[in-house]
């Protein structure tokens, strides 16, 4: 996020150096020396850390639990849950967000196996998913939506590994009923289908229709 009162940061960094070299001054070598000490860094160790907000309710928590994942909760005024970032012993991770009803809408992950998927997820009110985005190690990229009450597919959009895209129609019953895409040479096509997966046409059309 970029700081909207530049001036500010050096007015602060200013005072701070002004502030620290009369602290020197005044103080004998020795002082200053145990003085600097006393503020650097240094390593807590903890199995969990609590955050506690102005009036001393729980904000969020750093914790590991006993399966080993390690996870970050962060919730608002209310206690709520709104945002938790973790990491499975396995090493699978995920950052998710939800509403204030405790339902998840956005979801990132990303598998533990060297061949798993990285992908986000959108969630409607409902908590059923309306969106997923998904890329494989291989390269291929696709997008497809869902319907909000069925959770069925309903349009996906797609980018082979060696670079063909291909979009899908499917009904309500998430049967494949209309394809567009292009092939190596980039000539389009084009392919319809009834209820029961039979082409009813196409483009170009194929041999003996």
């Amino acid at each position: 996020m970029k700081n909207g009162k530049p001036w500010l940061t050096v007015a602060m960094a200013l005072i701070g150096g002004l502030a620290g070299g009369a602290a020197a001054s005044m103080l004998g070598a020795s002082d200053a020396l145990a003085l600097h000490h006393a503020h650097r860094a240094r390593t807590v160790e903890a199995q969990s850390f609590v955050l506690l907000g102005r009036n001393g309710d729980q904000r969020g928590i750093i914790q590991v639990s006993d399966k080993g994942t390690a996870a970050f909760y962060l919730n608002d005024e209310s206690g709520k849950e709104r945002a938790e970032l973790k990491v499975a012993a396995d090493g699978r991770s995920s950052l998710g967000f939800y509403d204030a009803q405790g339902r998840k809408r956005v979801v990132v992950g990303q598998g533990a196996a060297a061949g798993s998927q990285a992908g986000i997820g959108i969630f409607s009110a409902d908590g059923n998913q309306v969106a997923g985005l998904s890329s494989s190690p291989s390269g291929e990229v696709s997008l497809t939506l869902y319907d909000s009450k069925s959770g069925l597919a309903r349009a996906g959009l797609g980018l082979s590994a060696d670079g063909h895209p291909a979009l899908a129609l499917f009904d309500q019953n998430g049967k494949d009923r209309a394809e567009l895409h292009l092939d190596s040479s980039g000539k389009p096509g084009l392919a319809l289908a009834d209820e029961n997966g039979k082409t009813i046409a196409g483009l170009p059309m194929q041999a003996g229709q």
